[in-house]
């Protein structure tokens, strides 16, 4: 799988946008033998086996007694040099955590290694304030795999984030600090600023063709990001941004109600609409002169709310990263999936192909942000992002790495010019 490319092709309905985000190989998508392999003509694509080989949780824990910490492992190794070197991005947020391990391909980077897991770190932050022990051997149990993949990958350079869950528990500092005593990953807590910077580095790609400015946000477990871009040069300039403390966690932790009947259902993601949009208000109301400039702001969402409703809208029988990356999609459309999933019962949502057990209560807020953003701006269409902070990291350390070795090499030059 380390090795395997699949190209950045996008099928399916509705438009799409390719990509210069690297060809991403991950272990969520695709069987790695056949990663180019398309549907079946009758709809039904292969089942897609579990990882292998990822240890479970009490294994990993294990193996991190054994063998100690991930960083000084790495440090024993022979550390590969040149364009080959494995740099690594890891995001752990209120709901997942992600790892990203790629090596530079041209201007691009080429995915060698990924892991991706829900663990619920935020699981009950809203009412206690605190990481419950729970949550945190879950993710614990996660953190230690990517530990192992990074010392197994010989990993020269690393950044590992953490977001709003840890931004907001009163112990989120002092798990940190476990952390790095049991895995050797040094987690950094990053500003909301700083995790709307890397998201738009990640994903800007993708937005749609056009002129004037455009939004892209970013729901997450915790928090959801707002950024207003003027899409200029390689990089666009962020012209104002936003962070509420409302994504698919903390809102359902938050808005409480009954799942029994379709009003109570209804009544609940009307209050969880409300609650979202009044935090939006005052964003919406400074970037209101830009909405009614000549031309109509593009929409772009990263997240797996987004990535979810897409597949929906596509019919797959199971998550497909190629057929949504990059998808542009009616508004009206993912509109129409989320009143739909409002009106559902958990135990109906469970059974749809791409939510299953691990989304099927969280979707719902996931829909009611969507539609609130919706909402303030009322663009015919919608860009889906599969991409993100991961991929905002990577590019920023490759960048970085490649400027730090044309200095030492100058540096090296003038040198052998003065002896």
């Amino acid at each position: 799988m380390a090795d395997t490319n699949p190209p950045d092709i996008k099928r399916g309905q509705g438009k799409t946008r390719g990509g210069t985000s690297g060809k991403v190989a991950d272990f969520r998508y695709k069987r790695p033998s056949r990663p180019n392999k398309r549907p079946r003509k009758n709809g039904q694509a292969p089942r897609e086996p579990k990882a292998r080989g990822e240890p479970s949780g009490k294994q990993a824990h294990a193996q991190a007694r054994n063998q100690g910490p991930a960083q000084a492992q790495a440090q024993s190794a022979p550390m590969p040099r040149g364009r080959n070197q494995a740099y690594a991005a890891l995001d752990l947020g209120t709901n997942n955590c992600r790892l990203l391990i790629a090596r530079p391909s041209g201007e691009n980077f080429t995915v060698i290694d990924a892991f991706s897991r829900v663990v619920r770190l935020g699981e009950g932050l809203a009412a206690s304030g605190r990481l419950s022990d729970e949550a945190m051997e879950r993710t614990l149990a996660a953190l230690h795999v990517c530990a192992e993949k990074l010392r197994r990958r010989h990993v020269h350079l690393a950044r590992s984030v953490a977001t709003e869950a840890c931004r907001r528990a009163s112990n989120g500092a002092e798990f940190i600090e476990r952390v790095r005593e049991e895995t050797g990953i040094a987690l950094d807590i990053i500003s909301a600023q700083e995790e709307a910077r890397l998201a738009v580095l990640g994903c800007h790609i993708l937005l749609e063709d056009g002129a004037g400015p455009a939004v892209i946000f970013d729901i997450g477990g915790g928090s959801t990001e707002l950024v207003l871009v003027e899409p200029s040069g390689a990089v666009p300039r962020i012209l104002d941004w936003m962070s509420v403390p409302w994504g698919v966690v903390s809102l359902t932790d938050t808005v409480d109600g009954s799942d029994d009947t379709t009003d109570l259902r209804l009544d609940r993601y009307r209050r969880m609409r409300k609650t979202v949009l009044d935090s939006f208000r005052p964003f919406a109301e400074r970037v209101r002169e830009f909405a009614k400039g000549q031309h109509p702001i593009r929409l772009l969402g990263t997240s797996g709310t987004v990535t979810t409703l897409a597949s929906l809208h596509l019919e797959l029988p199971q998550y497909d990263r190629q057929a949504v990356d990059g998808l542009i999609l009616p508004s009206v459309a993912m509109r129409d999936i989320s009143v739909r999933l409002s009106h559902m019962s958990g135990a109906d949502r469970r059974q749809l192909p791409c939510i299953g057990d691990d989304r099927a209560n969280l979707v719902v807020a996931g829909c009611a942000i969507l539609e609130s953003i919706l909402d303030i701006w009322p663009s015919e269409t919608l860009g889906v992002a599969d991409r993100g902070i991961r991929e905002g990291i990577l590019r920023s350390l490759m960048a970085a790495d490649a400027t730090g070795e044309s200095s030492r090499a100058a540096l090296q030059r003038m040198r052998e010019q003065d002896v």
